[in-house]
Parts: C-alpha cells; sequence; structure tokens
C-alpha cells in the first residue's frame, strides 16, 4: 500500500502568518519522513514562505494571497509555494550566492539552504499568475 498526502493552505502576505503556516506543516510530522528531512523541509518551508512575503511581495497589499502545498508519497516530498511577483532567474542567484563566501551577508541565505535542502529546485512561472517556487526531495525509509 503506498502513502499519498497532499494539503494546501493560503496565508495574506503577512511575516507573522508563518506561524499559522508552521502550525498547518506539523500535520506531516506523522507521515512516514524521518524526522531529520522533515526539520530539513520545514527550515527550506521557512525560507520560502520568508522570501515570498519580504521579497516576491514587496509594496504589494496585505491581501496578496501566499499559496502554499505539500505533496508526501512514500519516499518524497514536494513543497510548492505560490507568490504573485515578478520573479527572478533562480540558477543566476543561486550561482552568485552558492560561489559567494561572504558569510556576513544577509541576503540569499534562504535560497542556499533551499538549495542544499532540496534534490531539485526549480522556480517559475504559474499558470494563473504569479510563480511557483517547487522544492522536491526524496528520502529512504
Amino acid at each position: 500500500m503506498t502513502y499519498q498526502h497532499t494539503s494546501q493552505i493560503e496565508t495574506q502576505t503577512d511575516p507573522a502568518a508563518l506561524k499559522s503556516v508552521l502550525a498547518w506543516f506539523d500535520q506531516f510530522q506523522a507521515a512516514p519522513i524521518p524526522h531529520n528531512i522533515w526539520l530539513q523541509c520545514q527550515l527550506a518551508l521557512i525560507e520560502g514562505f520568508t522570501n515570498a512575503v519580504r521579497h516576491a511581495h514587496t509594496g504589494l497589499p496585505l491581501d496578496t494571497p501566499v499559496r502554499i502545498e505539500v505533496a508526501i508519497s512514500d519516499r518524497t516530498i514536494d513543497i510548492r509555494i505560490w507568490d504573485q511577483g515578478p520573479g527572478f532567474d533562480l540558477a543566476s542567484v543561486l550561482r552568485q550566492r552558492i560561489t559567494a563566501n561572504n558569510t556576513d551577508s544577509e541576503g540569499g541565505r534562504g535560497l542556499k539552504i533551499m538549495y542544499l535542502v532540496a534534490d531539485r529546485l526549480t522556480y517559475e512561472p504559474a499558470l494563473e499568475s504569479g510563480h511557483c517556487l517547487h522544492l522536491h526531495k526524496a528520502f529512504a525509509l
């Protein structure tokens, strides 16, 4: 029998909404995810949500939605975060961040963390509008 669970949440563009996002993500601790992988994905979720609110939605109204979906199977977890921002070239920014050795720099740490957690990380235009950050992580039980 295979395990499959998907859940979505939508919040406003508000850093304080992170608390409810994390409470929602707690439901996945009971899934067949090793705890260390769950913790890594939780950290990546924090970084992805924070980037959407602070960067993608800069200057947008508070009621601009951030939508998050988590899908879990027996061996994978997929986290998708949709924002309404103008977008950016993820590969280019990652190249700059990964080669930079400035540990005092605040900018870009979240992307680097997500890149290190993920087996695959993409950021592409969404069908409806805005963009979708997709983090894919495989794990062994």
